[in-house]
Order: C-alpha cells, then structure tokens, then sequence
C-alpha cells in the first residue's frame, strides 16, 4: 500500500512539474516580452508617446541611464501581485479601448494617466531630491512635495508634466544646454 500511494505522489508532483512549469515559463515570457518599449510602440495609439519617450531624457541623458515604459507605468516587480495585477489590467483594458472604442482620444489618455500617477513611480529612481546644493529651489520645492502639509499635497507630474511625453519632439537636454554657456564663461542654467 505504501508503496502504491508513493507511486501515486510521484506521479501527481511530476504532472504538477510538467503543467505548472511551462506555464509559468509562458507567463514569464509573456510579461517580459510585452514590457518592452517596442511591444509598447507596436499599438498606434501609443506610438506617438513612445516616439517623444525616446526623444527625453529618460531615454538620452548625460549618465546612460534607460527608463522604460513600466518603470514609470507600472508598480515595481519586486511587489509581484501588484506588477502582474496592474500589467494585466492596463493590457486587457488597452486592448478593450483599441477595439471597442471609436477614436482614440490622446489627450483624454494622457490625463487619465498623470492623473494615476503616484510620487512613488517616480521615487523609485529619483530618490535624492533634498540634496540638490547646486540647485536651492528646486530643492526647497521638493521638499514641500516629500513632506507635503495636508491639503497641499502635489504630484510629480504636475511640475513636471512634460518632461517624457511632450509634444514637442525636440527636447533640450540639460547636459547639451551648458556647454555654449561654459564656452562662453557664463553661469550654466
């Protein structure tokens, strides 16, 4: 009997084995293949966001830094409910609006999104916004943001609203503006 109901376990872990890992493997590879920026740009409507995203400095800054669409977009992965809940969501709802909406509306798209933002999407990478010596303002300005009084509470995103998805198509990057002025012997922005 004992011996019976080991086969019988054996059995039932390696089927376990043989469903469980390819499909997780198959979930794993989904989630890592569509949190790309070109899987992102693979849909027209995000196509245009995509495009500035390249053009910013989350993409083209002075220390190679890369930012890509779900650092910002996205909960961190190491909060893995989170990250495949929101993942899903977003997908499932984006392809919904692709095909059962009649147009696609940019703008609306756009406020809907800062509008979800949270200071901690940004915070995951911007992390010293109180040690600016260089820069007094901004500091101080950041400071009222991470220890915002209630009632005076703001996000990232209403400062800086363009600094990934503009429309512009050209941005002037820090990095590249000091260089005529440090030439020049003058003071850089």
């Amino acid at each position: 009997m004992t011996k019976k109901k080991n086969v019988i376990t054996l059995a039932l872990v390696g089927l376990g084995v043989f469903i469980a890992f390819p499909l997780f493997s198959m979930t794993y590879y989904t989630m890592v293949r569509t949190s790309t920026p070109e899987f992102c740009a693979s849909c027209h409507e995000i196509k245009p966001a995509v495009t500035a995203w390249r053009a910013s400095t989350h993409t083209n800054n002075a220390t190679g830094v890369v930012v890509d669409c779900m650092d910002c977009h996205l909960p961190a992965p190491q909060d893995t409910f989170d990250f495949f809940f929101a993942k899903s969501y977003h997908g499932i709802k984006d392809v919904v609006i692709h095909f059962l909406m009649a147009d696609y509306d940019r703008e609306k798209a756009r406020q809907l999104a800062y509008a979800a933002f949270d200071n901690d999407q940004c915070r995951k990478c911007h992390r010293n916004l109180l040690y600016m010596p260089t820069a007094r303002g901004a500091m101080l300005a950041h400071r009222a943001v991470v220890y915002a009084r209630p009632g005076y509470e703001k996000k990232c995103v209403d400062c800086h609203y363009d600094l990934v998805h503009s429309d512009k198509g050209l941005v002037m990057f820090r990095q590249t503006r000091r260089i005529p002025y440090q030439a020049k012997g003058l003071k850089p922005l």
